[in-house]
């Protein structure tokens, strides 16, 4: 683990391919009886982290899991062929697809008020039922400081599109709002 931590401080390998080399080689040092993978794939975040903190956010542990068939084979071929190359390239091909599919825009600055409103959406609420919740009376107040910024930035959805003022309409979180959410509760 020494000489790792050594080549890892002195090597001058661009970091995305020194902390997929410093992961490859934790895996084939195997220092732990249990939580080998976690810790390599931990180090790599670190390593990512200091290139750009946005690093810190791509989701490799789900990312592996969901790949874990693959992960283990390219760990073994890189092992057969005694060359770290094939597990390199499967874990950049993860954080490319990390970094184009889960963008800083995920979990975009919000307002307060838009920020209370996506924590108390639960399902599809109607916009009485949302103001309720918050506690809030004025209708005009709502729409223009909590419900608009909302639905323009993507992190809530009406439920009937076509017909924004259908007495049905009601509100949910989108993807971007979900992620938001997630992002907002790891932080605490």
């Amino acid at each position: 683990m020494g000489d790792l931590f050594r080549w890892l401080a002195a090597t001058d390998a661009h970091p995305l391919i020194a902390g997929s080399v410093f992961h490859y080689e934790f895996e084939v040092i195997h220092p732990f009886a249990d939580g080998n993978g976690r810790m390599g794939r931990l180090w790599q975040s670190l390593i990512l982290a200091r290139l750009n903190p946005l690093f810190a956010d791509i989701p490799v542990e789900s990312l592996v899991h969901e790949y874990q068939t693959e992960y283990y084979q390219t760990l073994q071929e890189s092992t057969r062929l005694g060359d770290s190359a094939p597990f390199i390239a499967f874990i950049l091909r993860m954080i490319l697809y990390a970094v184009t599919t889960f963008s800083p825009q995920v979990s975009p600055q919000v307002t307060p008020q838009v920020g209370r409103l996506i924590v108390a959406v639960k399902g599809e609420m109607s916009r009485e039922a949302l103001q309720g919740a918050l506690g809030l009376q004025d209708r005009k107040s709502f729409r223009e400081r909590y419900l608009k910024p909302a639905l323009a930035d993507g992190l809530i959805e009406m439920t009937v599109p076509g017909k924004p003022n259908s007495r049905l309409q009601k509100y949910r979180l989108t993807d971007k709002g979900r992620h938001w959410l997630q992002a907002q509760r790891v932080d605490m």
